[in-house]
């Protein structure tokens, strides 16, 4: 509409049964946009929804769930429920395996553990990362099946 003084802008917004809304108020002229400012604002509210929503999409979470060579088999299923749960929630697991002392000499055991715990999750998870030794602690990463 070009460049308007205060009182005619307000007096236009008024008359559509709008609001005159201030833009850009920095400017040595400053620029304002008769609207409806509810919407607006709703508008707005919607598109930041959406922006944090595929921000979490994107920015799935990586649980860890420590085993041993020695874990009992109460223990072992415990965790592993806990793992399905978060599995279904579509976020990643890291299960770790800590040897200590003289079992670093038997690492077969601990490779058998992880390797228990995918096949049970197998019907709600994939291995992303097989079993891999690095030092004292064996890691596998496991993921959601799609």
């Amino acid at each position: 509409m070009g460049s308007k003084k205060l009182e005619d802008a307000l007096t236009l917004a008024n008359y559509a049964g709008l609001d005159l809304v201030l833009m850009s108020g920095n400017n040595p002229q400053a620029v304002g946009k008769i609207m409806d400012y509810n919407k607006y604002r709703y508008e707005k509210q919607k598109k930041q929804k959406e922006a944090l929503k595929t921000q979490r999409a994107g920015n799935k979470e990586i649980k860890e769930y420590q085993f041993s060579v020695k874990i009992d088999i109460g223990d072992f299923n415990t965790r592993k429920k806990n793992a399905e749960e978060y599995l279904i929630k579509g976020h990643k697991i890291k299960a770790t395996l800590r040897f200590k002392g003289r079992e670093m000499t038997h690492t077969d055991l601990g490779r058998n553990v992880l390797n228990r715990l995918a096949d049970e999750l197998s019907e709600v998870a994939v291995v992303e990362m097989s079993p891999k030794l690095e030092g004292r602690t064996m890691t596998m990463i496991l993921a959601p099946k799609k």
